[in-house]
């Protein structure tokens, strides 16, 4: 059975996993979903981020959750914005400001997956994938 939807899988396992209060997830290995978890990472969102095999011999990503002294989840909230069958394009200009800056939008770009901050900061705009606060 294949993927129509990779990002809102990814995005599903982090949400479920923060819920149990997991300390790590595993994710389907792909070049956007090693892109995203690598910006969520950059971003302070997640601990860490490295490759594994699974027993059936596939890649996957072992994502390492990330919380406060207080056992609080850093993420409060994982949404999809652009999805497959609705895409959601903004401009340089257009990019959203996710709670006055305490969250990050993701955007795939020409320059690669990177966040609203770096992708202003470069002056490019692109494909909004997800927001995180």
């Amino acid at each position: 059975m294949s993927m129509t939807d990779p990002v809102a899988d990814l995005l599903t396992r982090i949400r479920n996993g923060l819920r149990k209060q997991g300390d790590r997830v595993l994710v389907r290995k792909s070049r956007l979903s090693a892109a995203v978890v690598d910006v969520l990472a950059r971003e302070g969102f997640l601990r860490s981020v490295r490759e594994v095999a699974t027993p059936d011999g596939r890649n996957a990503l072992e994502v390492e959750l990330k919380y406060d002294e207080d056992g609080a989840p850093l993420i409060s909230k994982v949404s999809r914005v652009s999805r497959p069958g609705r895409r959601v394009y903004k401009g340089v200009r257009e990019i959203p400001r996710v709670l006055n800056g305490m969250g990050i939008a993701v955007l795939s770009t020409s320059r690669g997956v990177m966040s609203d901050r770096e992708a202003r900061a470069a002056g490019v705009g692109g494909e909004v994938l997800c927001e995180v606060w």
